[in-house]
């Protein structure tokens, strides 16, 4: 038990960057990592101690995640009234912040499958051979979804209009 709980805790903070990247939110991302630990030590016995904890993990997390956009699209959507205005951004880190938009309006025109196997490799830190595992799919689709995805974010990349502001007064 002890063991298991200290294999989590090192895998926390790869399991929350792969939740922000899934929500774009770091309070849903909390949730989503909460709800994932909560739920691994609840169901601890059913991993195989043969193979390494964080492919499990984040196929928890990914199935988790699901559930939520599941039940999410069966409710109205609810702004909170102090969500509703946005401090502009300092200038200073203005280009770098309309770049970092940039790739997320890119990743969310991915498909699915596509932007949750390029986040898990990316972002989760796990092999091929892992994320495969974690998708349940095979090792030969999950690099035929990276590929496809890679080249779909560069063909969106490109094709997206780039602000130049240092030339606007």
């Amino acid at each position: 038990m002890p063991e298991f709980r200290s294999q989590l805790q090192d895998c926390l903070p790869d399991l929350w960057r792969y939740a922000y990247a899934l929500t774009r939110d770091r309070n849903m991302a909390d949730d989503l990592v909460q709800d994932c630990a909560e739920r691994a030590l609840r169901k601890r016995d059913l991993w195989k101690q043969t193979g390494a904890l964080k492919p499990w993990l984040m196929k928890m997390l990914l199935n988790l995640y699901r559930n939520q956009l599941r039940t999410q699209s069966r409710r109205p959507q609810l702004v909170a009234m102090d969500d509703m205005h946005h401090d502009p951004a300092a200038p200073d880190a203005l280009d770098q912040k309309l770049a970092l938009s940039q790739t997320a309006r890119a990743m969310k025109k991915l498909p699915d499958d596509q932007r949750e196997a390029l986040l898990l490799i990316v972002l989760g830190g796990v092999s091929y051979k892992q994320a495969a595992v974690a998708l349940n799919v095979p090792l030969g689709t999950l690099m035929s979804r990276l590929g496809r995805a890679r080249a779909k974010l560069r063909e969106l990349m490109a094709d997206a209009p780039t602000a130049d502001l240092k030339g606007a007064s």
